[in-house]
């Protein structure tokens, strides 16, 4: 039976340790915290190697005396609380004294500090938890942190650490999140040697928002104001236009802390139902005041989350704030599917757009095919690996580009007989087929002989019509068929995208204007990641100043629906929760976009577009679902309908 052993103290405090430092954006929360606590203006943040190699902070606070530098290393030590009941009143974001030991346990920290009292600073190394040396330096007033090669002592503990990349991602949101925090300070991130961030510290929140954010967001903000006796609510809430299809916008505070609480994203999610669509998540940005006596922070060693003593109130506040924010506001949105100072250069463009292509002009004079005529299957040329087309303003193309409606009607939809896209064969007798002189032998009746799906047979297809601009009727063999515009186009988008995925053949479309992207800093580096597969399958992204990207070219087959709140899901979609990704994660949202390419119900199709969707419906090899599990047809028999109207007792 093992016995029972005290830990020794370097061992404690790596323990202790794994509780508050996971990653070196916890480095880097915990030292911002102190600098915000010791009531600096300005603050400089410089990480290297996503901060596992280097963090540097430096703030211009009121410095740590020289005698009080080796304390300030030693478990539980703090400034900031005297006794548990200061726990009831506690306003720094730190008190527990566990940060700087911590740190200094699993890497090597140098300090430099100064005090505006002392003539000059001090500079103290501490590597594991051992001192190393403690001397006097000049310095400036503040504080300056140095952390090296974090993990260096705990090698089970490094080996968990994500690429430099995520690591510095990580690093970067939190800065962010704590720059929104606190709009009096001036927060500067340097991730090698760039400049990623820097906020003014005008006190201005909108002004930060618009950093951080971008200019899309900052347009699109609703203020919100409340305040109680106990609890105050001030800040912005994003217009249900912005909605995002992550909870990463939901950024809340609570007394100038970064937290995450069930209650208060419940209590934003709720009010934002009514305004929002199903799987979409809001912007918010709010600041909370609430008396300390009246929530315990001291939950966790993170201090991320923290108790209400009265939570429903709490919930109530928060729900009515952001209720009436939406409320107040008309938030009908606003569709700009061109600006409108664009619009009459539009109008001239279409008036000068070029001539079809070749490929055009046939298509479309298969289009306006008469009624009755043979049909006959063109081979398709196969489509080069890219093909720049130039753009086009309205297409009429079936595939991803049909139009919602037609100009003019086309007068042979206006035909009153039924059309078909051949005549049908003359059935024979049986007696006439066989062979004169030859007995009739015995044969097994086969139900599938006349299968709709058989080459042979699509030549006896007569299709009759569109019903609620939604179905297409197909009669055969004594059966009505039903099929699902929708659902059927949606099938064969899928199947051709996951086709070409597989194939690696991709063709691209220009964009003309391109759409430009801004994005935060944490997608900035997931985009950048994810560059090559981006262009592996028909983009064409680059830089536009800033944190702004254009996009000048989309997969051919996403035209149609390569639109901003698409593109935006996908870089949304490339979090680093549930590890590593590749390229498939990827295609499986190309292949999701392309879906929503597919053409709408309620939307009117020529029997020319409706008999080509048909066509390539029908030779998929499994046609008769989309790739939701919807059917794509159905059908109904002869002697069903004959027995609904009392033809057959």
């Amino acid at each position: 039976m093992p016995h029972i052993t005290v830990l020794d103290q370097s061992t404690i405090n790596k323990i202790a340790a794994g509780e508050v430092i996971e990653r070196p954006s916890s480095v880097v929360k915990e030292l911002l915290e102190n600098a915000i606590d010791a009531q600096a203006t300005a603050v400089t943040v410089e990480i290297r190697d996503g901060g596992i190699s280097y963090i540097r902070v430096t703030d211009n606070g009121c410095g740590i005396p020289k005698e009080e530098v080796p304390l300030a290393f030693l478990r539980h030590s703090t400034s900031k609380i005297k006794s548990v009941e200061d726990l009831f009143t506690v306003s720094s974001l730190g008190f527990r004294g566990e940060a700087l030991s911590s740190i200094a346990s699993v890497a090597q920290v140098e300090l430099i500090t100064k005090t505006s009292e002392q003539l000059s600073g001090t500079r103290y190394q501490i590597e594991g938890g051992v001192e190393r040396s403690y001397e006097e330096v000049g310095a400036p007033d503040g504080t300056t942190f140095l952390v090296r090669n974090l993990f260096y002592n705990t090698p089970a503990r490094q080996k968990f650490l994500k690429t430099a990349q995520t690591e510095g991602s990580h690093v970067a949101a939190l800065v962010e999140k704590i720059a929104m925090s606190h709009p009096d300070i001036s927060i500067r991130f340097i991730q090698n040697n760039q400049n990623r961030l820097h906020t003014s510290g005008n006190h201005n929140l909108k002004d930060i928002i618009y950093t951080v954010f971008g200019r899309e967001i900052a347009a699109n903000l609703l203020p919100v104001e409340s305040e109680q006796e106990v609890l105050q609510v001030h800040g912005f809430a994003g217009k249900p236009v912005i909605a995002r299809s992550n909870r990463s916008f939901e950024n809340y505070y609570i007394n100038g802390r970064y937290v995450k609480s069930g209650l208060i994203g419940k209590a934003i999610e709720d009010a934002y139902k009514p305004f929002m669509m199903q799987h979409k998540y809001p912007f918010v940005l709010l600041h909370i005041s609430i008396e300390p006596e009246y929530l315990d922070v001291n939950v966790h060693p993170t201090k991320m989350e923290l108790r209400f003593r009265n939570g429903e109130q709490v919930y109530q506040m928060i729900f009515q704030a952001i209720s009436q924010a939406l409320s107040h506001k008309e938030l009908i949105p606003q569709v700009d599917l061109v600006k409108r100072e664009e619009e009459k250069a539009l109008e001239e463009a279409q008036k000068k757009a070029p001539h079809p292509e070749p490929f055009e002009v046939k298509r479309q004079a298969a289009m306006v095919q008469k009624p009755g005529e043979s049909r006959t299957m063109q081979p398709q040329e196969p489509a080069k690996s890219r093909t720049m087309q130039p753009p086009i303003y309205k297409s009429e193309a079936v595939y991803g580009k049909i139009a919602e409606s037609r100009a003019e009607p086309e007068p042979e939809i206006q035909a009153a007989a039924p059309v078909e896209s051949q005549k049908p064969e003359q059935k024979q007798p049986k007696q006439e087929q066989k062979a004169t002189g030859q007995a009739e032998q015995p044969q097994q009746l086969d139900l599938f002989e006349e299968k709709l799906l058989e080459p042979k047979n699509r030549i006896r297809h007569k299709l009759i019509g569109q019903l609620f601009d939604t179905y297409w009727l197909v009669e055969f063999n004594e059966h009505l068929y039903i099929i699902d515009q929708h659902a059927a186009h949606e099938k064969v988008l899928y199947e051709k995208t996951m086709r070409t995925l597989k194939t690696r053949e991709f063709t691209s479309q220009m964009l003309n204007p391109p759409i430009i992207l801004t994005i935060g800093s944490t997608e900035e580096v997931l985009l950048k990641k994810y560059m090559k597969y981006f262009q592996e399958i028909g983009f064409e992204i680059e830089p536009f100043g800033g944190r702004e990207y254009a996009v000048r070219a989309v997969p051919d087959n996403l035209f149609s629906v390569a639109k901003k709140e698409l593109l935006m899901e996908m870089i949304d979609d490339l979090s680093e929760d549930a590890g590593a990704r590749t390229a498939d994660m990827i295609h499986d949202r190309v292949a999701t976009m392309s879906c929503k390419a597919a053409v709408k119900g309620n939307n009117h199709l020529s029997f020319a577009e409706a008999d080509h969707l048909i066509d390539e419906l029908l030779n998929l090899d499994n046609p008769y679902a989309c790739p939701h599990g919807r059917p794509t047809i159905i059908s109904m028999s002869r002697y069903e309908l004959e027995k609904k109207f009392k033809r057959i007792v």
